[in-house]
């Protein structure tokens, strides 16, 4: 299968392009001018409306992973306009692109995020969960609704609503290690919020997965089927790292530091139930916490 990847040098993206490439998969990445990449990479640049420079080569599916990092700086309106713009914009000028192929691919995989729902307290999350409230909520629906360009044009499409995606190389796991192996860490606000994760093995397995079952489309929820309070995270990975989690940081204190995005990422409560992948019978690699945590921490 020939496999285009937007986002290729993000976590999820640059470890897709790995396990694509062992499976016998090859991958073509769509990249912004100045990038570094193979000669066959495809050229785009969104932020300038330019949309991808196909040529004739055939291609059988297309992973969206691009995005800009909602978590690398406070939520001035500046980034947050950034943030809409490279996940709205962006879906939408690749789907207008791929629609108007000679082949369009067979099949879009692309990216949205578990704060869809926004703030649901102890709500177990499905897929055919409405919508929540939030930024981050209206920027999911505004990014799945450009998706459906595709899909209204008969391409196979399946978006993808990502919980936090564990991982010691980059992500939320990591930018948290530093402070746990010191032994400063501990839960935020209440520690009574649940957070919905899954381990970087399963988010490729799971890729794979959807590649595969030509019966999955729409949206498919990429979390591990047991979500855990903030505390019971907090103390697992201090388990796990063999250090104390006492230091508690109060609700005011992450708004203080963080702003509006610490109400959003950090205290907001989201279960998620991932039921489109269970009942196709995807088989999850780390569906515990803790085996996840020993897995890739201490390999």
């Amino acid at each position: 299968m020939r496999v285009l990847i937007t986002g290729s040098s993000g976590l999820i993206g640059s470890a897709l392009i790995r396990e694509l490439t062992a499976s016998g998969h090859q991958t073509i990445r769509l990249v912004r001018p100045g990038t570094q990449a193979a000669d066959d990479a495809i050229l785009w640049n969104p932020k300038a409306n330019l949309p991808p420079a196909f040529s004739n080569q055939e291609i059988d599916a297309v992973i969206h992973l691009a995005g800009e990092n909602i978590a690398a700086h406070r939520w001035t309106p500046e980034h947050k306009a950034r943030i809409r713009e490279s996940r709205v914009a962006g879906t939408r000028l690749l789907c207008e692109a791929l629609i108007k192929l000679a082949h369009p691919p067979k099949t879009l995989v692309s990216a949205s995020a578990i704060g869809y729902y926004g703030d649901r307290g102890d709500e177990i999350l499905r897929e055919d969960t409405p919508a929540g409230s939030g930024f981050l909520a209206q920027v999911c629906r505004e990014w799945e609704e450009a998706a459906g360009l595709a899909a209204e044009r008969g391409i196979r499409t399946v978006i993808l609503r990502n919980s936090m995606v564990l991982s010691a190389e980059g992500g939320a796991l990591a930018r948290m290690l530093p402070v746990f192996r010191k032994g400063l860490g501990g839960p935020i606000g209440t520690g009574r919020q649940y957070m919905s994760w899954i381990a970087l093995d399963d988010v490729m397995g799971a890729i794979q997965h959807c590649l595969a079952h030509a019966e999955l489309s729409g949206p498919v929820l990429m979390a591990s089927p047991n979500p855990v309070r903030n505390s019971e995270f907090v103390e697992t990975l201090g388990k796990v790292l063999k250090r104390p989690t006492l230091l508690r940081m109060p609700g005011f204190a992450a708004r203080l530091a963080f702003g509006e995005m610490a109400d959003e990422l950090l205290l907001a409560s989201q279960r998620a139930d991932p039921a489109r992948l269970r009942t196709s019978g995807y088989p999850f690699r780390f569906p515990e916490l803790r085996s996840a945590l020993e897995h890739l921490l201490t390999h």
